[in-house]
């Protein structure tokens, strides 16, 4: 059996993650991908007026990367943000149910997509930043499905009202593109950003 693949960080370099999210967490554990410290970034996520999301989530990725890298010099810095759009319009991050309720009536039946920018600050302050389109078509929501859901309250806090590795899963009847950008980092993608930064080397164990 062929050994497994783990990242190696070089000498020197300490790693650090720009984000709290527990989700980002558990996936960059799943490639063997362990911080030195993790240091959420508190930025205002306010979208600018008439601004798009694609745009919208690579600025925001980038303002995490770059508010957390000065406080860290000499350290490898990833930050990452995930939008959940509907046409033009940038869904938000719900807090509130009728927030949520909102979110799920409109994406009900219908396709959507969701952006994830993810950005690596490197120890020379380089910026290198990537961003993933996922399309995710939700099957149409019976009022009991919608009603359930929302007491389960896994809504809370996710882009665009619900969280595709949960029960909202049920209601994916086809994605193209990424699953862990959805999630919240796309592993590939973030794989090859930090391997072309200079950060991981993949390596068999012994």
């Amino acid at each position: 059996m062929a050994a497994p693949l783990v990242l190696r960080p070089p000498q020197g370099a300490p790693f650090i993650l720009a984000s709290a999210s527990p989700r980002r967490s558990a996936l960059r554990a799943q490639i063997g991908l362990v911080p030195d410290r993790v240091d959420p970034a508190e930025a205002d996520e306010t979208p600018y007026p008439a601004e798009k999301p694609r745009p919208y989530a690579a600025r925001m990725a980038r303002a995490k990367a770059e508010a957390v890298a000065p406080r860290h010099p000499g350290c490898f810095v990833l930050a990452a943000d995930t939008v959940v759009a509907c046409g033009r319009r940038i869904l938000p991050k719900a807090e509130m149910v009728d927030e949520a309720a909102n979110c799920l009536r409109l994406l009900s039946g219908r396709n959507h997509k969701v952006f994830t920018s993810v950005c690596v600050v490197t120890p020379g302050k380089a910026i290198r930043q990537k961003l993933v389109e996922t399309r995710v078509r939700f099957k149409r929501l019976s009022r009991e499905e919608l009603e359930s859901y929302l007491a389960s309250g896994e809504w809370r806090g996710k882009a665009g009202g619900y969280a595709i590795q949960g029960i909202a899963g049920s209601f994916v009847v086809k994605l193209i593109g990424s699953y862990t950008a959805v999630v919240g980092l796309p592993l590939a993608e973030t794989a090859n950003l930090l391997r072309a930064a200079g950060h991981p080397i993949w390596k068999g164990t012994p």
